[in-house]
């Protein structure tokens, strides 16, 4: 039997897919920290505490610095640019080569 279904306007919703958390369902939980019961307020600071910044680990030893403009021609702009993302990685990289070589 071919049976052509009729088109369906209808957005697919993933059964697995929790629902939203509203603020009432925040306020009826029980927070805890370390396993330690805390206030709805520490919670939500500790919470977003942690949501802030960089991820554990990945703060470099040797972190770098916007001290100064510089100016490129274009070509070489574009070429490092065009290579995609990290480019101004590997303007660095490309400049710390040339000083193992040569002195500024």
């Amino acid at each position: 039997m071919n049976v052509k279904l009729k088109n369906i306007s209808s957005e697919w919703v993933d059964p697995d897919d929790a629902p939203e958390l509203r603020d009432e369902d925040l306020a009826r939980a029980v927070w805890t920290l370390g396993g330690k019961v805390v206030s709805e307020e520490e919670g939500r600071a500790a919470f977003a505490k942690k949501l802030r910044g960089r991820p554990a680990g990945s703060v470099s030893k040797s972190p770098k610095k916007q001290i100064i403009t510089i100016r490129l021609s274009t070509d070489v702009l574009e070429q490092f640019k065009a290579s995609g993302a990290g480019w101004q990685t590997k303007i660095d990289l490309a400049l710390k080569d040339w000083l193992l070589s040569h002195r500024p």
